[in-house]
């Protein structure tokens, strides 16, 4: 009588391939409103900055439709040396980064699944767009003095479009370090994180400008 074969050890459990592809996909589709319209209205902020710069160039009298007090100033923003950090207005980079963020979000919503390098190359747009925002934030209020309405368009939708990239790529990472699983479990109050994110900026610009704020309430 023949003794009976040994089972093979059973695998790790996991999802099969075809189901974590489709999860990957469904989380990516959660991204498509946000690309769209984050992404739109970042362009059409970026665009309209530049519209206004060119005007400004070509006219230094020129008063942007955006200069609406001494503190909500796009004229005073424009003139500085901040407003050309890299040797060209900023707003050509708003032009051409929401312009990418767009047009993924457009694929995906078409059934297109993107490969992980650009993604990761997403995320490291993103990633440069929250950083050089928040530069644009501290410049705006401790050395300017002054707020660009166009430019807080843009600061309000790069916040979003970043953290959420940040958590899809969390979400579908194989890997599982310390990182992966802060922003997994983070991930389970993104909203707070946003919004806490928001009310830190708006209580940095109500504590910088209160002096002028307070005299429209008397």
């Amino acid at each position: 009588m023949s003794e009976p074969s040994a089972s093979p050890p059973s695998a790790a459990p996991g999802p099969p391939p075809a189901e974590s592809a489709e999860h990957s996909s469904g989380q990516a589709r959660r991204l498509v409103g946000l690309y769209l319209v984050g992404g739109g209205l970042g362009f059409i902020a970026a665009c309209t900055l530049l519209i206004e710069k060119i005007a400004l160039l070509k006219d230094p009298s020129y008063v942007p439709s955006c200069s609406i007090n001494p503190i909500l100033s796009c004229g005073s923003v424009m003139s500085t040396r901040q407003a050309e950090a890299f040797g060209f207005p900023n707003p050509i980079l708003g032009v051409a980064g929401f312009a990418i963020v767009i047009t993924a979000g457009a694929a995906i919503a078409a059934g297109a699944r993107l490969e992980r390098w650009f993604w990761w190359g997403l995320w490291a747009g993103t990633a440069f767009g929250v950083a050089f925002v928040h530069w644009l934030i501290f410049q705006s209020l401790y050395r300017i003095g002054a707020l660009c309405p166009y430019c807080m368009v843009v600061w309000i939708v790069t916040i979003p479009i970043f953290w959420y990239t940040t958590l899809y790529l969390a979400r579908t990472s194989a890997t599982d370090g310390p990182l992966a699983r802060a922003l997994r479990a983070a991930g389970e109050y993104h909203t707070v994180v946003v919004i806490a994110w928001y009310l830190t900026i708006t209580t940095l610009i109500g504590e910088r400008f209160w002096d002028y704020w307070s005299t429209l309430l008397t």
